[in-house]
């Protein structure tokens, strides 16, 4: 268990790098900021020059690969670090200095268990791309297959480790100082954000995510998922199918190659939104380095150490809420938010409504360049202040996800209408799901449920009430208050009892 004080110096020695960078200037000005907080922050800022425009992902990105992954997370809560630091955060890439390659081999050496040659014919020593967690090589295998050989950094899970615990450390401080950062749950961000950093270091978690959501898109033929080689996959090396492709953030070359740049924007929502609705399992880091333009027109994606989930539930919910916005049905997105518990009961209904459509109307149905996502965002968040709403881990990496995809099919295609191609979608899936042929089947898919747990409902019903001329049950134990002076009189406390038992057993024997 780490002590306090090394808690505390870690957290003075990075606040000092984020005060060289301006990334505490807004927290210092927040109202709602605890004195503590800002008394810390004063500590930080001495004898620093502190720069006028903030660069938040500059100071992360110095603090070191932990930091890097944690400003990822926090660009999914503008609601907690606010909305200039949010879009700033999201310039993270991972772009890291890359481990020598001798490191690389020893790691997959000793991983995989074998040398190198009898592993691939032959590896690239340069890297193609290195991020915090690890590094990605390309490769030819035995077979002759091209492949991507992704390998983590040697010794980062410790550093991450040590990283993580401070966070959660720091989070509970803040989050018992209570008010309006306490609404806003610091410490379940963390826990979500430790979540999915213990998925990244598995890269066997990795390549089971994207075999999971392989078989999922298969019914979208034009989004590809590389697939996995699982004889060359451990914890510690992930290899898969090599992507021949262009990146969808080269628009230039998209349009040279004869590319249909509406064609492969429609194609990334549709797919998105059959991930998150329809299958509830969606790539939750969907930004154009990962997106690939395949030379036959479809879309591949890569790097599925972060994943979101979304039950069958909340999905429902979730559809309902974006038709009910794209069609102005705003009372029925109230109800939901009041069915889901993502409101207090305590609050009216219908002022919710009306908050809604103040954030809807003047959006709906405009093109994705006519929008101002800042304006809309900044608008939702009043509404979860003004209406005590908790924050939804699951929502916030779907929001977060939804928001990336708009913004890559905006750069593909201006004036892409997300609500006319998502409408069509959502509208047919609600009506597959809510529809009486779907009440029906989930009815007798319960009720089946329900007579299979019919035989244990029985037995324990028996064994609480037991058939008379059983033997008798034990006779009932007699209270025993303990006492409670230091660590050993419980051990006197014990001896007596059991000297006691000893002593009556000993008398009914005789």
């Amino acid at each position: 268990m780490t002590r306090p004080i090394t808690h505390v110096w870690r957290l003075l020695r990075w606040g000092r790098i984020l005060a060289r960078h301006g990334a505490l200037r807004g927290l210092e000005r927040d109202p709602n900021t605890p004195p503590p907080v800002k008394r810390l922050i004063k500590l930080a800022h001495v004898g620093v020059r502190v720069p006028k425009v903030p660069r938040y992902a500059d100071a992360f990105q110095a603090i070191g690969p932990a930091a890097i992954k944690l400003g990822q997370a926090l660009a999914t809560r503008p609601d907690l670090v606010g909305e200039a630091a949010a879009y700033d955060l999201a310039r993270l890439q991972d772009a890291v200095p890359p481990v020598p390659f001798a490191a690389i081999k020893a790691a997959i050496e000793r991983s995989l268990e074998k040398p190198i040659e009898l592993i691939f014919a032959s590896i690239d020593p340069e890297p193609v791309g290195a991020a915090s967690i690890a590094q990605v090589h390309r490769a030819v295998t035995l077979e002759g297959h091209s492949v991507a050989v992704k390998v983590l950094r040697p010794g980062i899970e410790e550093e991450m480790g040590r990283a993580i615990e401070t966070y959660e450390w720091a989070a509970a401080q803040a989050e018992a100082l209570g008010g309006e950062i306490a609404r806003l749950r610091p410490r379940l961000t963390i826990a979500t954000f430790r979540q999915w950093t213990l998925r990244e270091l598995d890269l066997r978690r990795e390549a089971a995510s994207a075999s999971e959501l392989g078989e999922h898109m298969a019914a979208e033929p034009g989004f590809a998922v590389p697939a996995i080689d699982w004889s060359r996959t451990t914890r510690r090396v992930l290899t898969l199918d090599w992507i021949d492709g262009i990146k969808l953030s080269k628009r230039a070359d998209l349009i040279a190659a004869g590319h249909d740049m509406g064609g492969l924007a429609s194609c990334l929502v549709r797919a998105f939104l059959r991930q998150a609705i329809v299958d509830g399992f969606f790539h939750a880091d969907l930004h154009q380095g990962n997106l690939f333009a395949l030379p036959d027109g479809r879309i591949a994606a890569i790097d599925f150490g972060i994943m979101g989930r979304v039950n069958r539930q909340a999905r429902l919910w979730l559809a309902e809420i974006l038709h009910g916005l794209i069609t102005g049905n705003y009372d029925r997105v109230a109800e939901i938010h009041f069915e889901a518990g993502y409101v207090p009961p305590h609050h009216n209904q219908a002022e919710f409504a009306t908050a809604l459509r103040a954030v809807g109307e003047p959006i709906r149905g405009l093109p994705v360049k006519d929008i101002s996502i800042g304006q809309m965002l900044d608008g939702l968040f009043a509404i979860t202040r003004d209406f005590d709403m908790e924050t939804q881990p699951h929502l916030l990496l779907l929001q977060k996800t939804m928001v990336m995809v708009e913004g890559v099919a905006t750069a593909l295609d201006p004036d892409i209408n997300m609500w006319e191609v998502s409408g069509p979608f959502v509208k047919e899936w609600l009506r597959d799901e809510l529809g009486p042929e779907a009440w029906l089947a989930d009815r007798l898919q319960k009720d089946f449920r329900a007579l299979l747990r019919l035989p244990d409902l029985l037995r324990r019903i028996e064994a609480a009430y037991p058939i008379p001329g059983a033997a008798p049950p034990p006779p009932p134990l007699r209270e025993v208050e303990v006492v409670r002076i230091g660590g050993g009189w419980r051990y006197v406390v014990v001896a007596l009892v059991a000297l006691a038992a000893g002593a009556g057993l000993t008398a009914w024997l005789l």
